[in-house]
């Protein structure tokens, strides 16, 4: 479902657009509809009024927790099930953060990952998206979305972008605390650089993973043929129209992407340019080959990093102590195993590890 389709059923009822603004507004805010100042009586037609447990047990029947996965790091990994019965992941982040997915399964194929491995099941609806950030706020406060989830979101650009605008304006969120995520592919630079300042335009993370095409024609086997250097020139510009720095993910892989050719090359790529990169170490998944560096090599390449003057930020993967990186929820639930497998011990970063980390 899109919000268009709300937008639509609404109108059709002889709701005004005042009237189908506030419905939103208290939807994606998760706010109940009969609360304020102001009853359903004293605001909304009666046609209207007497369709609105229908709307609304649609629009609340968009998404449902299948299962939640709480992990020591104030995160929590959610199974959320729409309508329809497939399954999508969402994250609660610490620090009032949300990861939201754009798509079921995904076309891209990034080989160290597990959502990529089903290829693309169907693309999410921008209402199916927004009721995301609304079930997660029945459980905790969110002020930042990040489409980080599941999918390729300039691959399902109309829905996400349509979620973007309402998170963006009823839905009470800074546009710099909405990021759009991308492999990077031509048709979301050109999207992203025609919204006007009128519009939401959302922040930028490019997932870059190297600095070497070849490398990353065979870690993104399905990604847009674009260089690294034309991936960071077509966002630099967005950079510098939005005043938003654009984040770099950085994958960190023990023996792929961990060297000194690819940190050098990563100098040679950012330096001068609006950018932060979060390095973020691998997620092990046990069906897969690759393996994640120690935290203390992961440190040593963001303090060089840092010293090279490419502002760096080490970041951890929410989930890790509850087996549940991207797809792995699903994959797991769709084999009927439940229940997170035993937990790995992963020594934790100290305080004073983060904080050298970023120096």
């Amino acid at each position: 479902m899109r919000i268009e389709d709300i937008r639509q059923r609404m109108q059709a009822l002889g709701a005004k657009p005042v009237h189908i603004q506030r419905v939103l507004r208290l939807w994606s805010q998760a706010l109940p509809q009969e609360g304020g100042k102001r009853r359903p009586e004293d605001f909304l037609p009666l046609e209207v009024r007497e369709a609105m447990p229908a709307l609304l047990a649609d629009i609340n029947g968009l998404a449902r927790i299948r299962s939640e996965h709480p992990g020591e790091d104030g995160s929590a990994r959610l199974l959320v099930e729409l309508a329809d019965g497939q399954t999508v992941e969402c994250v609660l982040l610490p620090r009032d953060g949300l990861c939201v997915s754009s798509q079921v399964g995904c076309a891209v194929g990034c080989v160290f990952c597990m959502t990529g491995k089903e290829g693309l099941l169907r693309q999410v609806g921008s209402a199916e998206i927004v009721a995301q950030v609304a079930l997660a706020r029945t459980r905790r406060k969110v002020s930042k979305v990040v489409f980080m989830g599941m999918g390729e979101p300039s691959h399902n650009l109309d829905n996400v972008l349509e979620a973007i605008e309402l998170l963006g304006t009823v839905g009470n969120i800074g546009h710099k605390n909405l990021v759009f995520s991308t492999v990077g592919d031509p048709r979301a630079f050109d999207r992203l650089q025609s919204l006007t300042p009128g519009q939401v335009r959302p922040a930028l993370a490019l997932s870059l993973h190297t600095t070497k095409a070849e490398l990353r024609a065979q870690l993104l086997p399905r990604a847009p043929r674009m260089s690294p250097e034309e991936l960071v020139e077509r966002a630099e510009v967005y950079a510098r129209a939005t005043g938003y720095p654009i984040q770099y993910q950085w994958t960190l892989i023990e023996g792929v992407n961990d060297n000194a050719e690819e940190i050098d090359g990563i100098v040679r790529l950012l330096k001068g340019k609006y950018a932060l990169m979060n390095m973020i170490p691998y997620n092990t998944v046990d069906e897969l080959d690759f393996k994640r560096p120690s935290w203390e090599r992961a440190a040593e390449i963001a303090r060089t990093l840092h010293r090279r003057g490419i502002l760096t930020k080490l970041r951890h993967s929410a989930g890790q102590d509850v087996d549940g990186g991207c797809g792995q929820l699903r994959a797991r639930d769709l084999s009927g195993a439940n229940q997170p497998r035993p937990i790995r011990i992963i020594r934790p970063a100290t305080r004073h590890e983060v904080d050298n980390a970023a120096k």
